[in-house]
């Protein structure tokens, strides 16, 4: 049987023969056919198989359903004594079968055609009797078996049928649209839907700003009741810059070391005179986070168009686990 780091390797290479196989002969007009199917029907996409199958089965319609697709899966004994009654009109079906003549499988496809259920296959045996069933056949070859030290489990085969079950997931992805916002709706837990939050969603509406002609006693008003460590300054309206509480230190060393009354001080004197550091109201927060990274800041100017509408600060990233 070899060593165990031998067979490893045995698994390795026929897992990357028939990924090989799979780049040089997928049909994209078949999978193009199926995708545009399938996005025009109003149902799910049911999957089924039985075994290692059905478990990948199970995978491909979990990415199926988080990526835009409805989709669930049917175990196929138990559609055999009644849970073909979850498929309806409307709906798809994609079985996966390594031999393309799992008993189970067989039994219910009858059924499914008799009411006129569009099915598709993915199978190492394109002339098996799924395969000539199917309206759409996803074919694999294992050019160097399966991988298995004793030949019988599945392994190179699972693996195939995995890669084409996201190879079709991301075609449909691609067919229906599927963007980070419609990802971030149907992730709203973890890490990934806090990622994928948009500015909007956590930043301050209500935020300090002051008049470019505001004296010091204001400016510091105006910071501690806005608790952001931070004011806005507006000429008229429009944003003209931000001061932070190292903007005032600064300027009070300024001021020291010219002789000059702090309390003479206006806003438009503690300004650094670059642009205040901006982001789009839509923008992701991940990426605010990224520019206060990059910028080594602690909050961002939000703003709609070309008015200043919020205020992030890294402490909304922190707390929406963002960061």
């Amino acid at each position: 049987m070899g060593t165990s780091a031998e067979q490893g390797k045995g698994v390795l290479r026929a897992t990357l023969g028939a990924l090989h196989w799979l780049e040089a002969y997928w049909n994209p007009d078949t999978v193009d056919n199926w995708v545009d199917s399938v996005a025009k029907l109003s149902g799910r996409i049911v999957l089924s198989g039985m075994g290692k199958s059905g478990l990948v089965a199970q995978k491909i319609s979990a990415t199926l359903a988080s990526t835009g697709s409805p989709s669930f899966f049917m175990h196929p004994a138990e559609a055999l004594h009644g849970d073909l009654g979850m498929v309806a009109h409307g709906d798809s079906v994609l079985m996966l079968s390594n031999s393309g003549e799992s008993e189970e499988i067989l039994k219910i496809l009858p059924s499914l055609c008799r009411v006129g259920i569009p099915i598709a296959a993915i199978t190492s045996r394109p002339d098996s009797t799924l395969g000539q069933a199917a309206r759409w056949c996803f074919p694999y070859q294992l050019p160097e078996g399966e991988g298995c030290p004793i030949d019988m489990a599945p392994m190179a085969s699972t693996s195939m049928q995995l890669v084409l079950g996201d190879l079709l997931s991301a075609c449909l992805m691609a067919r229906r649209g599927f963007t980070l916002e419609h990802f971030a709706a149907l992730h709203p837990g973890g890490n990934i839907g806090a990622k994928l939050l948009q500015i909007k969603d956590l930043m301050h509406h209500r935020y300090p700003s002051v008049q470019k002609s505001a004296t010091l006693i204001e400016i510091l008003q105006a910071i501690s009741s806005g608790q952001l460590g931070m004011t806005a300054v507006l000429d008229f309206g429009s944003l003209i810059g931000v001061i932070s509480d190292g903007d005032i230190r600064r300027a009070l060393e300024r001021a020291e070391a010219s002789r000059v009354n702090p309390l003479e001080l206006r806003a438009s004197d503690l300004l650094s005179g670059r642009s205040p550091h901006t982001i789009g109201l839509n923008s992701l927060a991940v990426e605010a986070a990224q520019v206060m990274e990059a910028r080594k800041i602690t909050f961002l100017v939000v703003d709609d168009a070309t008015k200043p509408c919020g205020i992030i600060h890294i402490h909304d990233l922190l707390s929406a686990k963002v960061i």
